[in-house]
């Protein structure tokens, strides 16, 4: 009975079967050296995708209005195939993000619904505060859905990005 092979184990471990009682391994026929494999290319690290950063004519035709504070900016990085995320940042960090196509994963926050102003709305009470955290506009031509929602920030960030999500609307 031959040996079987050696295979591979977590880690990259090789592990021999174990040889049973009165079982002979078999000697094997001499190996002639084979040529050194060619190591795989490695692929670089995926990039993060580009931002852009939109210019007021592309702002006046998002399917939303928002009002953006002094030093504010819109930008794409995530679109798909029928869909596009944009963030609502101040320099490199992210306040808050708009959601706009078919259908969205509103809510992804917990907190108590609330409907009012045209929008489905996630409010969730911190320290005896009530925060609406995301929003979501429904529409009967598409985009179908607007959702938006605030980035993880704390406090007076946290408020403004609060503030700058309630501000915006559908059109």
């Amino acid at each position: 009975m031959p040996t079987p092979a050696p295979t591979p184990g977590a880690g990259g471990r090789i592990y021999a079967p174990p040889v049973l009682p009165g079982s002979q391994p078999q000697p094997q026929p001499p190996v002639s050296a084979a040529p050194a494999p060619t190591p795989a290319p490695v692929e670089p690290a995926p990039q993060p995708p580009v931002t852009t950063t939109l210019g007021a004519q592309a702002v006046a035709a998002l399917p939303f209005t928002v009002e953006l504070p002094q030093g504010f900016r819109i930008t794409t990085g995530r679109p798909g195939p029928d869909f596009n995320v944009y963030s609502i940042r101040r320099g490199d960090e992210e306040f808050a993000m708009v959601y706009v196509g078919p259908s969205s994963q509103f809510p992804i926050y917990d907190g108590q619904m609330v409907q009012a102003g045209g929008r489905a709305s996630i409010v969730v009470t911190e320290n005896g505060q009530r925060h609406a955290m995301e929003h979501l506009f429904q529409r009967a031509r598409a985009p179908k859905e607007i959702h938006v929602w605030v980035s993880s920030l704390e406090g007076a960030d946290e408020l403004l990005a609060e503030r700058i999500a309630q501000s915006v609307d559908a059109k």
